[in-house]
């Protein structure tokens, strides 16, 4: 008796590719992108072709977000070696050869021109959750030890860039890593604390500190520059206070309900500097208000709950701990672009995720969530 296969239909053969998506997250995000191309429409408004171009980097995004999310966690393990090399051999490249603009030196041309230290957003949570994962049940100081000088050397070269603004992401994302690794809280509150104790030294004694011909050995003058801004910007509010005092202007100008999609004066006079990528936060909150600062704020805190929620559920110690660090990830780029925007914290250019333009950013961006719909359709295929 002959037996007689039928041939799958378009449809079976499509829908393995799109039952692991999460829809909670993917929701979340078709969220955010959707202000963010509306944010861009009205801040980029004279840049050109930035809304476009804005859209297609958001394409691009969906699509590394789409392959990556079919790619199990097993498979993204044996990338973390490889690509943890490859990151730091490249940092090493730019502090020998990198390109130089505005006193920095971050990037290589290799053909096209890159930023490696991008990589390492990515690269370095995927190498600590692949260190961690081997020594599994068997865990020892020393294995913390060398987790952080394995986070030490990137955040190094990044820093000697310098790169503040990356350096902190990279250095949240590892550390985010070893504290859901298990590290005490022995050893996490004693640096916090001193932190702590810093900040409060630094309000209470900032006109001695930020006098002029004083010099902090442990930063560059730049980088002193913007803390003692922070603290005072009115003290050059035409120069290097001017993006904060005009970033706090445009969010208060917002009030409670904004002033309407297109409206914004201070937008659209061109008072806000750097309005499509790390101040646009003051162009959405001037035109959206308190209201739409608080609606995008609540929005980031769902995805970021969502990502953690993924992450409790991970199957293996390798998946819970890289879902955690992107978690992380996503946290530390909306509280630092958010903060710096509206003065709480010192100006470091870190964009806001799928709001500010770039395309960089918005591919590590995509990456990130794939792992994220990778991992929590393997916890489904795990339960099932």
């Amino acid at each position: 008796m002959a037996v007689v296969f039928e041939k799958p239909t378009l449809r079976a053969r499509l829908l393995p590719w799109f039952t692991g998506f999460d829809l909670p997250l993917f929701v979340l995000v078709l969220v955010l992108a959707g202000a963010g191309l509306l944010t861009m429409y009205s801040s980029g408004f004279d840049h050109g072709t930035r809304f476009a171009d804005h859209g297609r980097n958001m394409l691009i995004a969906g699509g590394i977000l789409f392959l990556t999310a079919q790619v199990p966690p097993q498979r993204l393990m044996r990338l973390a070696i490889p690509l943890y090399a490859a990151g730091v051999a490249l940092l090493i490249a730019v502090a020998l050869f990198g390109i130089t603009k505005k006193g920095a030196t971050r990037w290589l041309n290799v053909g096209v021109v890159i930023q490696p230290s991008e990589i390492l957003k990515i690269a370095m949570p995927l190498m600590l959750a692949w260190w961690f994962q081997k020594r599994e049940g068997q865990l020892r100081p020393l294995d913390f030890a060398v987790a952080g000088v394995l986070l030490a050397v990137p955040v190094g070269l990044i820093m000697k860039q310098p790169d503040l603004g990356t350096a902190l992401l990279v250095l949240a994302a590892g550390l985010s890593v070893i504290f859901f690794a298990g590290l005490s809280w022995r050893l996490v509150l004693p640096p916090v604390l001193l932190a702590v104790v810093g900040i409060v030294l630094l309000v209470l004694f900032e006109p001695q500190l930020c006098a002029e011909g004083v010099r902090w050995s442990v930063l560059r003058d730049y980088q002193q520059q913007r803390i003692c801004t922070l603290l005072d910007p009115a003290k050059d509010p035409l120069g290097k206070g001017f993006h904060i005092i005009q970033g706090m202007i445009a969010i208060g100008s917002g009030g409670v309900w904004g002033k309407g999609f297109m409206q914004g004066t201070q937008t659209h006079l061109e008072f806000i500097p750097e309005r499509t990528t790390d101040f646009i936060f003051a162009a959405f909150g001037e035109e959206f208000g308190l209201l739409g600062n608080l609606a995008l704020i609540a929005t980031f805190l769902f995805l970021v709950l969502r990502a953690l929620t993924i992450a409790l559920e991970a199957p293996t110690v390798f998946a819970r701990l890289l879902a955690g660090a992107l978690a992380m990830i996503f946290f530390s780029y909306a509280f630092v672009n958010m903060g710096m925007v509206s003065g709480i914290l010192p100006v470091v250019g870190v964009p806001l995720p799928f709001i500010s333009y770039g395309g960089t950013a918005m591919v590590t961006l995509g990456l990130a969530l794939g792992m994220l719909m990778s991992i929590s359709k393997a916890k489904r295929l795990v339960q099932s």
